[in-house]
């Protein structure tokens, strides 16, 4: 029997400092002033080395239970068991348990297949993409998934992949197999990052060994190309949008996925104010409109509040206006690569030597009516022509830099070059815009040579 009784115990109370309680056979109860927990302890002396091990709190721990461990301790020692050692093992045995257990976890975890990765990812990384991830759950709908989709992540290999993409190549498909491969390795690395595998099998594959390296192009526009575009443009059958949308691209040397994206909450229509909140260069970047291309967004405003006056005329549902180029359903922005395929579409050689054996099904009248003088050309070529058009006119390179939104390369002017450029930008988009009102401009006989040069 020990010293102790639960009704001491609650009755201890230390008036000069900490005190410990003996209960004997090692056990104490260790007391201190105020409102301090009451706490259990196991002393005892081994190998000539005083030592002492906690073992609870009173009265979460009562005094029958604080014996009874203290009872098997003392057990332990005659057997020469030391209790601290014991509990240390038995803490390092428990968390190399835990470990063992995570690392089964993660085993089971990488046993998911691609097609569910992908969904993971979705959640996680492309919903924060403008059109929700839609254009990414496309190609990898179409052209990823149903080849490798049904894989298990941890068994996709090199050749797994190169059999996605070399599939696209055999069918011609350069640009598409890029992407493809772009978007796998995005995914595996996500996987890799997030301990699913251990390994992306993507790494050692050489960008370009899917279809050859990259080229730069340099396709520009020349003045005499925007004179004969302008008169193309009416007779193409575009949708009137999407004609705005060239001029713009244009005149603001935006890129078409930024300007197909855009909210009407991005305008100030005063001030003549584009604000592009999310750029592919990660910040955010403010276009200056000059009268030209404000007098194209606000032709695609009219038309929308004069469709959305005669919807309501009709009783039909209305829906905010959101969207600048909004899709069919006005859920959301319309794909970037409407345009682009609008464009191509119209740009199509036929007849000998060409390509197209013969013009697409129910485009025949539109086929090759906007190709130019200089050949085919892309929405991007519109944003480098209005750019080489400004440093014609004098901008400043590195102001025309600005107004693209160019990163600058120089990390030391990055840093300490803080100059906003804003009146720059705002002068060189208006000599763009006037130098396009020129170039459009119905009047007279004027013959206009290339960038800056006016002959009579």
């Amino acid at each position: 029997m020990g010293n102790l009784t639960d009704k001491t115990i609650r009755a201890a109370k230390a008036e000069g400092g900490e005190q410990f309680l003996a209960d004997g056979d090692g056990l104490y109860l260790r007391v201190r002033p105020g409102d301090s927990p009451k706490v259990w302890f196991y002393r005892y002396t081994m190998g000539g080395i005083a030592r002492k091990i906690q073992l609870g709190v009173f009265p979460q721990m009562g005094l029958a239970n604080a014996r009874t461990i203290g009872g098997e301790m003392t057990g332990k020692r005659r057997q020469g068991i030391d209790p601290i050692i014991e509990k240390q093992a038995a803490e390092t045995a428990a968390k190399l348990a835990a470990e063992g257990e995570a690392r089964a976890q993660a085993r089971a975890a990488a046993r998911v297949t691609m097609a569910a990765l992908f969904e993971r990812w979705a959640i996680v990384d492309l919903a924060r993409h403008k059109d929700g991830g839609a254009y990414v759950r496309d190609q990898m709908t179409r052209h990823v998934l149903p080849v490798i989709g049904p894989l298990l992540v941890e068994d996709v290999r090199k050749d797994h992949i190169t059999e996605v993409t070399d599939k696209l190549l055999a069918e011609g498909k350069i640009r598409t197999a890029k992407v493809a491969f772009g978007l796998i390795r995005q995914m595996l690395r996500f996987a890799a990052d997030r301990g699913i595998i251990e390994f992306d099998p993507s790494s050692s594959i050489r960008k370009a060994s899917i279809g050859g390296k990259d080229t730069e192009r340099e396709r520009v526009l020349s003045e005499a190309e925007v004179r004969e575009l302008h008169s193309k443009l009416p007779g193409a059958k575009l949708i009137a949008s999407t004609e705005a949308a060239v001029w713009i691209a244009l005149s603001t040397c935006c890129r078409i996925g930024e300007l197909l994206s855009s909210r009407w909450d991005d305008f100030d229509f005063a001030g003549r104010i584009w604000k592009i909140p999310e750029t592919k260069s990660g910040r955010p970047h403010t276009v200056y409109l000059s009268k030209f291309a404000a007098a194209r967004f606000e032709d695609i405003r009219d038309t929308a509040l004069e469709k959305r006056a005669n919807d309501e005329k009709e009783g039909k549902l209305l829906k905010p206006l959101v969207w600048v180029f909004p899709d069919r359903d006005e859920s959301g922005a319309v794909s970037p690569k409407t345009v682009t395929k609008q464009l191509a579409d119209r740009q199509r050689e036929t007849g000998a030597g060409s390509k197209v054996a013969k013009p697409m099904a129910r485009r025949s009248s539109r086929t090759e009516a906007l190709r130019l003088t200089g050949g085919y050309w892309s929405p991007h070529d519109l944003r480098r022509t209005g750019a080489t058009m400004m440093v014609a006119l004098g901008v400043l390179p590195e102001v025309a830099e600005r107004c693209l939104n160019h990163t600058e390369e120089n990390k030391v002017k990055r840093i300490y070059q803080r100059h906003s450029y804003e009146n720059e930008m705002r002068q060189a988009w208006a000599l763009l815009g006037e130098r396009l009102e020129l170039l459009t401009s119905n009047e007279g006989n004027v013959f206009i040579g290339e960038f800056g040069k006016t002959a009579g």
